[in-house]
C-alpha cells in the first residue's frame, strides 16, 4: 500500500456525494417553497413553480417530498426552528423578553413572517391541512404562556391584577396583529409597539 493510499484510508470519509447532493437539493426545494408559499399561501402555491425554480420537473420534486403537504410541513418546521434559535425557548420569568425577541426577529425575516400570517389565516378553513396544527399551536402556546405568567406574578415580575389565561391569548393576538400591520405598511415599527403593550398591560406599575 502506498503512502497516499494509507492517508486516504485513514482519513474520515464525509457523506457520499449523492447523499450530500440530495440533501442540498432538498434544502433548495424548501427554500424556494418558502418563497412561493409566503407570497401565495398553501392553496395557491404551485409545486410546478417550486420545481421550476430548482431546475426540476414536478415528478422530480416528488422524489424528495411525497406531496405538497409534506413539503409544506417541512417549511413550517424549519420556520419554527429559526424563530426558536433566534429568540430561545421561553423559560420561567423570561416569557416577555422572549416574546419581544420573537417580534424583533420577525422584523428581519419578512418571508417567514408573511408565510405565518397567510397560512394562519388560511388554516381557519377546517379542510386546510394545517388546521389542527395551528389550532393546537395556539392552544398549547397559550397554556405554556399562562403557566409562565403565573410564575411571573409570584415573582412580582407580572402584574397581579391580570388574568394569566386571558393575557396569554392576548400576547399572541397582539403579536399577530402588529405583524399584519407591518406586512401591510413597513413604516409600522413592531418592536416599540409590542414593548408598549408589555409595559402598559403586563409589567407591574411603580
Amino acid at each position: 500500500m502506498t503512502a497516499d493510499e494509507q492517508v486516504d484510508k485513514a482519513a474520515p470519509r464525509g457523506p457520499r456525494g449523492s447523499y450530500a447532493k440530495g440533501q442540498a437539493r432538498r434544502q433548495a426545494i424548501v427554500d424556494e417553497a418558502l418563497a412561493v408559499f409566503s407570497r401565495t399561501g398553501f392553496h395557491s402555491g404551485s409545486l410546478r413553480e417550486i420545481a421550476k425554480r430548482v431546475g426540476l420537473t414536478p415528478a422530480g420534486l416528488m422524489h424528495h417530498f411525497a406531496d405538497k403537504e409534506e413539503l409544506f410541513a417541512e417549511v413550517l418546521r424549519q420556520r419554527d426552528e429559526k424563530v426558536r434559535a433566534a429568540a430561545g425557548d421561553p423559560a420561567e420569568h423570561t416569557l416577555l423578553q422572549q416574546a419581544e425577541r420573537v417580534v424583533a426577529y420577525n422584523k428581519t425575516t419578512r418571508g417567514l413572517t408573511s408565510l405565518y400570517a397567510i397560512v394562519s389565516a388560511e388554516a381557519t378553513d377546517s379542510e386546510h391541512p394545517s388546521h389542527e396544527q395551528f389550532a393546537d399551536r395556539y392552544r398549547s402556546t397559550a397554556q405554556r404562556a399562562g403557566d409562565l405568567l403565573r410564575a411571573g406574578q409570584e415573582a412580582g415580575e407580572v402584574r397581579d391584577d391580570v388574568d394569566p389565561a386571558l393575557a396569554a391569548r392576548l400576547i399572541s393576538a397582539v403579536m399577530d396583529g402588529i405583524q399584519l400591520q407591518w406586512l401591510l405598511d413597513e413604516s409600522v415599527d413592531m418592536v416599540p409597539l409590542f414593548e408598549e403593550f408589555v409595559r402598559g398591560y403586563l409589567v407591574p406599575r411603580d
